[in-house]
């Protein structure tokens, strides 16, 4: 019996200390699958770097976190703009009392109140020649004066016209020819806000020291396995906005996020299992245990109360040549590789069967995205294939040139790769696979240093302008277009739709363009992907986002549900 006590007095304290493992502290557990390039604004634009940016930085606007079709709302903003007659003048009214946090930037290490002129001075370092930016194509062309000030190198205390802070809480953008996406750029993390203090104090690591307005802090950014944050004790009064309009909990709602940085599938889903991360994607491989036939979830995790959501993404998979290389100058070489692609077994393969085969570079639910098109040259069909590599002059692909395909170094990347290479054997193209860290990559086709790469894009706003302008000559890597394509009838018809309003005009234009681009094949089309995601049931006020840099600080995670529910895991 005293055995038994004992036994029973173990058991006892063991369970007390599996429960006293869950801290009182807030603490949100989130997953990367790839290493992030970098807290520099200027120089970001992946969604994985976005994604890390949005928790310390801010802009002028952001999508709301719950009303969908999306809609944007003020941030640093106070409102919407006012906007001339002609559509070419705005006028923005900064919010008062926005704190950059306390760093040793600034005097005595204690962080000044964020000014018009700092979003003057932040668009200005988009312009900057010096700093390269890959977001330049958000207002190349746009602002009054602007480009000027960009080719000649101007000093950021001279004045551009169409760029002024009239004082210190009104700031005012003239614009050359209608802009209508003007405040989803601002809405971009290209736009986020720095302050001048911290990027002349830190010089070139002002990338690894992020100084913004944002709800959590990063104090230095080293190169690990773990990105941590914590709450910013200065941060303003905001609120969660529910959708009727009224007030949820106040922002951010947790204390800390740890960021756990795993490139692998296996122990992102292992990690997730133990409770160990809050929110995860489901890997290609563990779909089948844990998603039914009517998406639903099944399995253990619908019995510990795991939560299952999932959307069609704004997104587009592909394989871009570089149109530079002559080894894609003959159209007829381009179509017979797209041919060559089986993309039916590849969707099985790597989506589980649940993406869209793309047409076009448009994804649905985007005005301009027309489901009754259907590509010539997305079809599998080898034969035709074939064909068009003789009359390209390769007959069973003698003569042509081995290619090499760069991709991120990740098993799904590596197995995607060879899957593709198996594909473009049958009309003799032998295929080599490069591999890189995502910041490798990223850098390697703003450089034009491939041949091919693949890749996907998600909308950084929801127009389809943000797609088609992936293959707009004027923004060639190190822009968007890493393609580097070049269409001068496309470019004609893209610059006449990005001036036009929403509307029916302006989406018939769009499907015209995608339509017309699409026959010249300036990328292998793949798939519009589905999102699927998983969260732990402690987990409060997630929703799907494509625009997720925002997210972050209104999830909360529910202390003592978790205390209940970690047991389970």
């Amino acid at each position: 019996m005293k055995l038994l006590a004992a036994l029973s007095l173990v058991t006892l304290l063991l369970v007390g200390c599996t429960k006293s493992k869950v801290s009182d502290v807030k603490e949100l557990n989130l997953l990367s699958v790839m290493k992030v390039s970098g807290f520099d604004p200027a120089l970001g634009g992946d969604m994985y770097t976005s994604a890390e940016m949005g928790k310390v930085y801010e802009g002028l606007y952001e999508f709301h976190p719950v009303k969908r079709p999306y809609e944007l709302m003020p941030n640093l903003a106070e409102a919407l703009p006012e906007v001339s007659k002609d559509g070419l003048t705005y006028t923005f009214k900064i919010k008062k009392g926005v704190m950059f946090r306390d760093d040793p930037a600034f005097p005595n290490g204690k962080g000044r109140e964020l000014k018009a002129s700092d979003v003057v001075y932040s668009i200005k370092r988009l312009a900057d020649v010096n700093v390269r930016s890959r977001g330049w194509w958000l207002y190349d062309d746009k602002i009054e004066g602007l480009n000027e000030w960009r080719d000649r190198k101007g000093k950021y205390e001279e004045e551009v016209s169409g760029l002024k802070a009239l004082d210190d809480y009104t700031l005012q953008v003239k614009v050359k020819k209608p802009y209508p996406q003007l405040l989803y750029a601002m809405a971009m993390p290209f736009s986020f806000i720095v302050a001048h203090e911290a990027v002349n104090h830190y010089g070139n690591e002002f990338i690894n020291h992020p100084v913004g307005t944002g709800a959590f802090i990063l104090n230095k950014y080293e190169q690990s396995n773990t990105i941590v944050y914590h709450k910013n004790p200065n941060y303003r009064e905001k609120y969660f906005p529910n959708a009727d309009g009224s007030k949820g909990q106040r922002v951010p709602g947790v204390d800390k996020i740890t960021v756990h940085i795993i490139l692998e599938s296996q122990p992102q889903w292992l990690q997730f299992k133990k409770g160990k991360l809050d929110i995860s994607n489901i890997p290609k491989d563990f779909f089948e245990e844990t998603v039914g036939p009517n998406k639903e979830l099944k399995g253990e995790l619908k019995d510990k109360g795991v939560k299952l959501d999932y959307m069609p993404m704004l997104d587009v998979t592909f394989y871009a040549f570089n149109h530079e290389d002559k080894t894609f100058k003959d159209v007829r070489v381009r179509r017979a590789m797209s041919l060559a692609y089986e993309r039916a077994e590849s969707n099985r393969l790597f989506y589980n069967s649940t993406a869209m085969v793309a047409q076009g570079v448009i994804p649905p639910g985007m005005g301009g995205y027309d489901e009754k098109f259907e590509n010539p040259w997305v079809k599998f069909d080898v034969e035709q294939a074939k064909k068009l590599m003789k009359e390209a002059g390769y007959p069973d692909g003698k003569g042509f040139p081995e290619i090499t395909v760069q991709t991120v170094n990740d098993t799904e990347a590596r197995q995607g790769i060879e899957f593709f290479a198996k594909c473009m054997a049958r009309i003799g193209i032998k295929i080599k696979i490069g591999t890189n860290t995502w910041p490798e990559l990223v850098n390697k086709v703003s450089k034009k240093q491939h041949q091919m790469y693949t890749m996907a894009w998600g909308a950084d706003y929801p127009d389809a302008e943000n797609f088609l302008g992936l293959l707009y000559c004027p923004y060639q890597a190190p822009g968007s277009n890493g393609a580097n394509y070049c269409n001068p009838k496309f470019d004609e018809m893209f610059k006449k739709a990005t001036i036009m309003q929403d509307g029916p005009e302006r989406s018939a234009l769009y499907r015209e363009i995608n339509q017309m681009v699409s026959q010249d094949v300036p990328w292998i089309f793949g798939f519009h992907r589905t999102k699927f995601t998983v969260t732990m049931p402690w987990v409060r006020n997630y929703n799907f986002m494509e625009f997720n840099h925002s997210q972050y600080q209104y999830l909360s995670i529910d202390v003592e549900a978790k205390k209940k529910e970690i047991s389970k895991f």
